[in-house]
């Protein structure tokens, strides 16, 4: 179960936002590895505040739809 201020509140400050670690707490480690390739430009900086924002905006209930853990144990299997 991630945390949903912590997520966004690293999406927000620039200096993690930047580098794409909101997405590296979430899971999305190929959204993280895009992040710090364009970190240099600074446009990750403008997505990771607009992240952030989406983050905090969102219900908990729908932020951990959306975010949970993908090995997460389920009478299913991986979810």
């Amino acid at each position: 179960m991630k945390d949903k201020t912590l997520a966004g509140v690293l999406a927000i400050i620039p200096a993690t936002g930047g580098l794409g670690v909101h997405h590296f707490y979430l899971g999305n480690i190929d959204k993280g590895i895009i992040y710090l390739l364009l970190s240099w430009t600074g446009i990750p900086v403008v997505l990771g505040l607009v992240d952030g924002i989406m983050y905090l905006v969102k219900s908990d209930a729908e932020f951990q739809a959306n975010y949970r853990n993908w090995f997460c144990a389920s009478p299913k299997g991986p979810v």
